[in-house]
């Protein structure tokens, strides 16, 4: 039987806050997610995901944010829709 949210839980390793492992932790905790077909707890995933970037951020690109982040990313669209 399953152990808490997770089914793949046994194959998640915890990850360590501002740490890409957290990162890497909550990817496998949203790709477990839509394995249940969750989209509910999809979209907690990718807030946690979020959440595991900025203190990621803080942490090795001091000064940088996700708005700066995302910032890139629409340049980067725009480009290839170009």
């Amino acid at each position: 039987m399953p152990d808490g949210y997770h089914l793949a839980s046994s194959g998640i390793s915890k990850g360590e806050l501002g740490e890409i492992s957290k990162i890497q932790e909550e990817l496998d905790e949203l790709s477990d997610a839509m394995a249940q077909g969750c989209r509910i707890m999809a979209l907690l995933e990718l807030s946690d995901l979020i959440g595991a970037v900025e203190l990621f951020l803080e942490k090795y690109f001091s000064g940088f944010t996700t708005e700066d982040l995302l910032t890139m990313q629409r340049i980067t669209k725009r480009a290839f829709q170009n």
